[in-house]
């Protein structure tokens, strides 16, 4: 079991670390504003994404429900717990990655959304209502 285990968790270590790449990429695309290869890397995203989950699953079944915690600090195999700290030291990285990307993003919507509101302002007149507030 701990074989099978640490074998997942080194395919998972590889499965992260691709996801990792696309993510940069997705960043060095966003920061460019080359939205067609981000679109291109959403798909790579998502079947990394389903490997993962594939991977996950497997380990699941495999642990059937207990910690993974628990299962490597009662195992005394070294490799196990190295490869285990390393796949939750990538997850941390990826989630920071994948944050800082969806904060770009919006900030970049945001600002094309400003830009389109001065080129195309609200053709409505602007009247007062009764409090002195303007109405839209």
């Amino acid at each position: 079991m701990i074989e099978d285990l640490n074998r997942i968790i080194i395919e998972e270590i590889k499965a992260l670390e691709v996801l990792l790449g696309c993510l940069d990429r997705q960043h060095e695309y966003i920061a460019k504003d080359d939205v067609f290869k981000m679109e291109a890397v959403v798909e790579d995203i998502n079947n990394c994404n389903k490997k993962i989950a594939k991977l996950e699953m497997e380990r699941r079944n495999i642990t059937k429900g207990e910690s993974m915690e628990q299962i490597v600090n009662a195992s005394d195999y070294s490799e196990l717990d190295e490869n285990y700290r390393k796949a939750r030291k990538l997850v941390e990285e990826l989630k920071v990655q994948k944050e800082t990307n969806e904060i770009l993003i919006k900030q970049g919507l945001g600002y094309t959304t400003r830009m389109l509101q001065v080129l195309n302002p609200d053709r409505q007149p602007k009247t007062y209502g009764a409090y002195g507030k303007m109405k839209r």
